[in-house]
């Protein structure tokens, strides 16, 4: 795989959250948002027209917390809910995750090392405290959801997450790029785990650059391999887009 190409006025710029921006943390909300992070998301969003998003399995509320940009157009619970440049924040319809929800909880009170995160598109089991138990979360959980085609199983890194079947990033990309001040640009993504190969897809047929950040097989042609390197480009293409003085 290629390094990184270089970021241009032509872009729109898509971004994942965990592994991406930050590095990720033991548990989800105990991440460490880098000095000048914010800073540089809000001077690209500027410098790129507006044609930046942040496309994450996060929610809202997590994202707009971390980042403190509340007018920076979102993808969020892996393109569940949108909020796009206008303001507008559509949400696409989800099913019923009370079993799920059930089979989760009663998984923590039995082992407290784990995590449960409920959303309001999915419900995510961490284990990154109990890693030996993620067979029993992965049976937990594919039990509680009998078979059903309305939901499928996200393997993420040392987390599961149970979502409605067919909202992915991949269709929050394509969603953005057919509306202003995305369309007519050149997609790219930056994303670090398997639930981001949906949008490197979308983004290649698109015609745009597909960035996996870290190790592991991707069909993303680019690399780059931490999120301090991802953070770095940002910055020099920051510096590279700003107009001579």
């Amino acid at each position: 795989m290629s390094l990184i190409p270089a970021l241009t006025a032509h872009h729109a710029l898509f971004l994942d959250f965990d592994g991406t921006l930050v590095d990720i943390a033991a548990k989800p909300h105990s991440v460490n948002i880098p000095v000048g992070l914010t800073p540089t998301l809000q001077t690209l969003q500027r410098l790129l027209g507006g044609a930046l998003a942040i496309v994450t399995g996060r929610t809202e509320a997590d994202i707009d917390g971390f980042l403190n940009l509340p007018h920076l157009p979102l993808a969020t619970e892996h393109g569940a809910q949108y909020r796009f440049a206008d303001g507008t924040r559509p949400a696409l319809t989800t099913s019923d995750l009370a079993d799920v929800r059930h089979a989760a909880q009663s998984l923590v009170t039995l082992h407290p090392q784990l995590l449960m995160e409920t959303k309001r598109a999915s419900v995510a089991l961490h284990y990154r405290q109990a890693q030996h138990l993620e067979q029993t979360c992965y049976d937990a959980l594919t039990s509680a959801m009998h078979n059903r085609s309305d939901l499928e199983l996200l393997h993420g890194k040392c987390v599961l997450e149970v979502k409605t079947a067919g909202i992915h990033k991949g269709q929050a990309i394509a969603a953005f790029m057919q509306r202003a001040p995305f369309a007519g640009r050149i997609p790219v993504f930056v994303g670090d785990d398997v639930t981001d190969e949906s949008g490197f897809e979308v983004v290649r047929a698109l015609g745009g650059v597909a960035v996996k950040v870290g190790e592991g097989p991707s069909i993303a042609p680019y690399r780059c391999m931490t999120p301090a390197a991802v953070r770095g480009w940002l910055s020099t293409s920051r510096t590279c887009l700003e107009p001579a003085r």
